[in-house]
């Protein structure tokens, strides 16, 4: 097969390599779509990954072409979404099933190989069945639909409360749809520039601030998606005083509060809450099943968030595109085996 290989820091290869060997419980899945996650950037680039070789890519859908047991044999051929996160099932929070706060977790894509390769090994446990209508770009986006429903379930919104997002991402974006959908009457994505404007007029309801326009006080939750200091200042700036600001970016180094910041959270007595990942079990309710139940249902729209998608041979590209921020993005993607069946 032929596959990213990520040999050292900035050291990413397409090279060929053996299908990946199957373990009792587990998979092999022919990849058909695979999106950029805006944390593969520092992974491949300047951070590296916990080991070398491995092959990055946690967002991803395929079609089960293998089982390790014949027992798991009636998925074969199915097409499937991948939750990356494979837990202990041993540790305190994976005895409560709160697996994405395990102790102990392995990773697709950053602890283990993933899936910018046309195949990957992962366990049964991880398969979330696709639903009749949802394209292998869209279940290549299960992941972060339900990283942003994580957020916004954090938020208890409540039917008619402002929400603002601080993020134009597509987690950002996604989130603003969910907030609407459970009941928001007000919902602004806030941007620093007016190049994702165009995005957010395609999601009816969503409005769009640049971050000058945002006003002090002005919603009883905020959502911050970009993981700065200036975003955090911001996000507790604009919400109401007893209203909740959700900790949702991922921060690319430390992060100082200043005094005034700091002072805005004791005097508006706000709820400050983190976020991270996304609830999954197999085969029961939890975010992955919220997220393709709505995908199906057209309640969430990611398609449009697509801003570019590349070929597999071409998949550095979409990572120089990333990395340089050349043009405005969203999502990037990138499509694998369009032209194999199985």
């Amino acid at each position: 097969m032929k596959a990213y290989v990520l040999n050292g820091i900035g050291d990413l290869q397409y090279q060929t390599l053996p299908k990946p060997e199957l373990q009792s419980g587990w998979c092999l899945v022919q990849v058909k779509a695979a999106g950029i996650c805006s944390s593969d950037i520092p992974r491949i680039y300047t951070k590296g990954t916990y080991h070398f070789p491995t092959i990055p890519g946690h967002e991803f859908a395929g079609i089960v072409v293998e089982t390790a047991d014949a027992e798991h044999s009636d998925w074969i051929g199915k097409a499937v979404g991948v939750f990356p996160l494979i837990p202990c099932k041993e540790c305190p929070q994976c005895q409560q099933k709160h697996y994405e706060l395990c102790q102990n977790y392995d990773y697709i894509g950053s602890r283990r190989d993933g899936a910018f390769a046309d195949y990957v090994a992962v366990p049964i446990w991880n398969l979330i069945p696709l639903k009749e209508g949802i394209s292998f770009s869209e279940a290549a986006m299960l992941e972060p639909v339900a990283v942003a429903l994580h957020a916004v379930k954090r938020a208890n919104i409540h039917t008619g409360d402002s929400v603002a997002v601080i993020g134009t991402g597509l987690i950002g974006f996604v989130a603003a749809q969910w907030a609407k959908a459970r009941g928001a009457a007000k919902v602004d994505v806030i941007g620093r520039s007016d190049g994702k404007r165009a995005l957010a007029e395609q999601l009816p309801g969503i409005g769009y601030y640049l971050e000058g326009e945002m006003h002090a006080d002005s919603y009883n939750v905020v959502i911050e998606a970009v993981g700065t200091e200036a975003a955090i200042a911001r996000s507790l700036e604009g919400v109401k005083a007893g209203g909740t600001v959700v900790l949702m970016g991922n921060p690319a180094g430390d992060i100082t509060l200043k005094q005034n910041t700091y002072w805005r959270i004791l005097r508006k007595q706000l709820t400050v809450t983190g976020t991270w990942n996304s609830s999954y079990e197999a085969a029961a309710v939890c975010d992955w099943t919220e997220a393709c139940d709505a995908l199906a249902a057209g309640d969430i729209s990611v398609l449009p968030l697509i801003s570019h998608s590349f070929s597999q041979e071409n998949i550095e590209d979409g990572l120089a595109l990333m990395r340089t921020h050349t043009q405005p993005y969203c999502k990037v993607m990138t499509l694998w085996n369009q032209d194999e069946s199985v």
